[in-house]
């Protein structure tokens, strides 16, 4: 097996000497941005396939300039390092791979400027985030998704995931698998680390962006499924949260969590509290692109081991 490798401070290295200093701004204020991006792996094929890499590094562009930081590489040198890396760290299982810009001078004081950025890299093993096959049981969560004017809510901010990490532990310390937040108004927001889409009358339903969402690329995937394969219409609203009660199906949509159905929301079932059909079409679907087994999605997927 390969050494674990990371890229740091503009190199490959092993994973083990890839350190911060305890001072560094972004340890320190959470001064950093991030993305992840998922790796799956084809048993049948021998072949990991990195799903819709490009559209994440673009992301992850978008998120720096709103934390006025400076990404210091192309787009092109950036999807062409997280191929390498992939690449060098051979794994032949599902894996994570983190993107992150950070703050990097190691300064003490509440600020964005003024101060150095870098970026880093790394790879590692990452199985199921929730049970796809059974679905999860939310919970609406007492913490509140942040507002974009607190702090940007398109920008993958790693302070930010406070929020979410409170509503996560909250969540499954009460029985739950994961929690539904609502924003500032009581609408429907996202999980904790998943976009919501519902269905009901054989349309899909989403919040929208200014429903303080992050705009997910694992979602738009399932829309333009939902659209193109399925011929669903899709619409972008705010949702009550007394409306996930009633819907047919509610499912999860993330890079971790991939398409994950919602079977119950408040110890009420969705639906006949199984994962319902449309639900399991969308999955049946997704989980065949992003294993590079749809020759009309091949675009979505970068394969990383020659053949």
């Amino acid at each position: 097996m390969p050494t674990p490798t990371a890229f740091f401070q503009g190199e490959f290295i092993p994973m083990e000497n890839a350190k911060i200093g305890i001072m560094t701004h972004a340890f320190n204020y959470g001064t950093a941005v991030f993305e992840g991006i998922r790796g799956n792996w084809n048993h049948s094929q021998e072949q990991l396939y990195l799903f819709r890499p490009r559209e994440h590094i673009e992301r992850l562009r978008q998120s720096a300039k709103i934390m006025r930081m400076q990404l210091n590489y192309s787009d092109d040198e950036l999807v062409k390092i997280t191929h390498e890396l992939a690449l060098k760290n051979g794994y032949t299982e599902d894996v994570y791979i983190r993107p992150m810009v950070y703050k990097s001078s190691e300064a003490v004081g509440v600020r964005m400027h003024d101060l150095e950025d870098d970026f880093l890299l790394f790879v590692t093993p990452f199985g199921a985030y929730l049970d796809t096959e059974i679905g999860a049981r939310c919970m609406t969560s007492s913490w509140r998704r942040i507002d974009d004017t607190m702090i940007p809510a398109r920008a993958k901010v790693n302070g930010l995931y406070v929020n979410n990490a409170m509503a996560k532990t909250e969540a499954q310390l009460n029985g739950f698998d994961e929690a539904i937040m609502l924003n500032v108004d009581g609408h429907i927001s996202e999980g904790s680390g998943e976009n919501i889409v519902m269905i009901k009358g054989g349309t899909i339903i989403t919040p929208p962006p200014q429903d303080n969402i992050l705009e997910g690329i694992t979602l738009e995937t399932v829309l333009s499924v939902a659209q193109k394969d399925l011929n669903l219409p899709i619409v972008r609203r705010s949702i009550d949260r007394s409306e996930l009660y009633i819907a047919e199906e509610v499912l999860m949509t993330g890079t971790a969590a991939h398409v994950t159905p919602v079977t119950e929301v408040d110890r009420v079932p969705v639906g006949s509290g199984k994962p319902g059909p449309i639900s399991k079409k969308l999955q049946d679907t997704y989980f065949q692109i992003v294993t590079g087994e749809l020759a009309d999605y091949q675009d979505w997927v970068d394969p990383i081991y020659p053949k």
